[in-house]
């Protein structure tokens, strides 16, 4: 959907590679203005050379996961732009694992994810007040916090997603006489760099496991968060985006997509 009104002014966490580079793509060519983060200042930059569109990014180095970096980026925001419209928290990290298997400090970073976004939200949402006219808060979670795959045990990760969707649905209400909406994207198996390298097997497995016959691309999800971004009258809505894992199928009668 092309952007007609004045550019809106985008912050998304994990921005350098993957969903969220996709997502600070779509933005760009709608015209948008995008703050870029991740943890990596060389990273980023590469990033945001690859993206062009130079007059209308700004790169903001930092862990989400520390208490200050929310408000950095906020602030970045306005000092770039002039005020902020959408904060897409996709930051995060993912390995699964058994149950039994995660240390407690890999529960302590998962759960960071999820205390960085609370943050960079409150940040988010303080300024869309001061700046008036609404806002979107968009969060990346996954379909796993919604329906269990015994080929994924992931514990550990969907607990902090599993906290996102609660959030999501939480602030949708408190923040709707605001004009804030507040959304989640939930996707299902996106291969990005968090999945490392796959071999011609794995590939074709995670294929298989699909209903539509494959896995997602990042432009899938990008898609989704352009939708959640413009639908004024949709607040509080987890959007699986899987493929058709979440309405039940087993994969093995799919499709050629």
């Amino acid at each position: 959907m092309s952007n007609t009104n004045s550019p809106r002014t985008i912050i998304v966490t994990g921005g350098g590679s993957g969903i969220g580079f996709a997502v600070a793509e779509a933005f760009l060519d709608r015209g948008d203005n995008v703050v870029l983060n991740g943890r990596t200042e060389s990273k980023l930059r590469y990033a945001a050379q690859k993206l062009g569109h130079a007059d209308r990014i700004a790169i903001a180095p930092g862990d989400i996961t520390q208490t200050e970096t929310g408000q950095r980026l906020v602030d970045i925001a306005v000092e770039h732009f002039g005020r902020l419209d959408i904060l897409f928290n996709n930051a995060g990290i993912f390995e699964a694992k058994p149950f039994t298997d995660y240390s407690a400090d890999e529960i302590d970073g998962y759960l960071g994810y999820l205390r960085g976004a609370f943050l960079a939200t409150q940040a988010a949402v303080q300024q869309m007040r001061k700046d008036g006219g609404g806002g979107v808060i968009i969060n990346n979670t996954t379909i796993l916090a919604l329906n269990g795959v015994k080929e994924i045990p992931s514990s550990a990760p969907i607990a902090a997603k599993g906290g996102l969707n609660a959030i999501t649905k939480s602030l949708a209400i408190e923040l709707a006489p605001d004009n804030i909406r507040v959304n989640a994207v939930a996707p299902g198996i996106v291969p990005t760099p968090l999945y490392g390298e796959l071999n011609d097997e794995q590939h074709k497995a995670l294929h298989a496991m699909q209903p539509l016959g494959r896995y997602g691309q990042v432009s899938d999800i990008a898609d989704a968060v352009l939708y959640l971004a413009d639908a004024s009258w949709v607040t509080g809505v987890i959007l699986p985006v899987d493929g058709g894992v979440a309405a039940g199928g087993d994969g093995k009668a799919s499709v050629t997509a």
